[in-house]
C-alpha cells in the first residue's frame, strides 16, 4: 500500500509534464507541416544551396 502511495503522484507528475510538453509543442508550430518533412528527406540537395552554381564545368 505505502508503494502506491509513492506511483500514483508519480505517474500524475510524468503524465501532467507529457501533457504540457505536447501543449508546448503544439503552440511552438512543431506539427504545421506533417508532409513538407517527408518530401524534403527526398530532395537531393539542400534548399540553401539550390540557386548557386558551378560556372567551373
Amino acid at each position: 500500500m505505502n508503494g502506491l502511495a509513492i506511483l500514483i503522484p508519480v505517474a500524475l507528475l510524468l503524465g501532467s509534464s507529457g501533457l504540457v510538453a505536447f501543449f508546448w509543442a503544439l503552440r511552438s508550430g512543431q506539427f504545421e507541416d506533417l508532409e513538407g518533412a517527408s518530401i524534403r528527406i527526398l530532395e537531393d540537395r539542400h534548399p540553401d544551396t539550390e540557386n548557386t552554381r558551378d560556372d567551373n564545368r
